[in-house]
């Protein structure tokens, strides 16, 4: 699962499985991104101390607004579904954004900051909620599509009012 082979390459803390596809092309190809993301992170982790306070910051920036663009398709999908447990799903997003500024603050006040660990948490979260969570409520949203309830075009609105 992990390449340590970072000469010009993208070092994988985890790698896309199709066994994560939760049938809903939209969500899935965010899922790819912030398992691309997460892996940036893991890189910038081991690079030298110089690179990786630049590179690692950079790139937390931008895993903190894809998380955001993420959850807002997402809880926007939930909400045209009328999903039940949409208010569980969203409060697990809040936790998780907190967790990350939490984290990006300790790193840019100097606090004690371990970026791998920090990645690996990131990855594990990623993994087990795409796995459970995102399964569970992509079931329900192919339900909505075989009922009608669901169309394409709703998809297609729900990707450009994210965009």
């Amino acid at each position: 699962m992990m390449n340590e082979n970072i000469n010009g390459k993208i070092a994988e803390i985890v790698a896309w499985d199709d066994k994560y596809n939760t049938g809903i092309e939209l969500i899935d190809n965010q899922h790819k991104q912030l398992i691309e993301l997460t892996n940036e992170l893991y890189t910038a982790c081991r690079a030298t101390e110089s690179v990786l306070n630049a590179v690692f910051k950079e790139a937390m920036s931008r895993m903190v607004g894809y998380v955001r663009y993420h959850f807002e398709a997402e809880i926007k999908l939930q909400m045209a579904i009328k999903y039940p447990d949409y208010q569980n799903h969203k409060k697990k997003h809040d936790i998780l954004i907190k967790d990350i500024l939490d984290s990006v603050k300790s790193h840019n006040e100097g606090k004690k900051f371990v970026p791998n660990n920090f990645v690996r948490l990131l990855r594990d979260w990623i993994l087990s909620h795409i796995a459970v969570e995102d399964k569970n409520y992509a079931l329900y949203a192919r339900e909505q599509i075989k009922k009608g309830a669901l169309t394409e075009e709703a998809l297609k609105d729900i990707e450009k009012s994210v965009s």
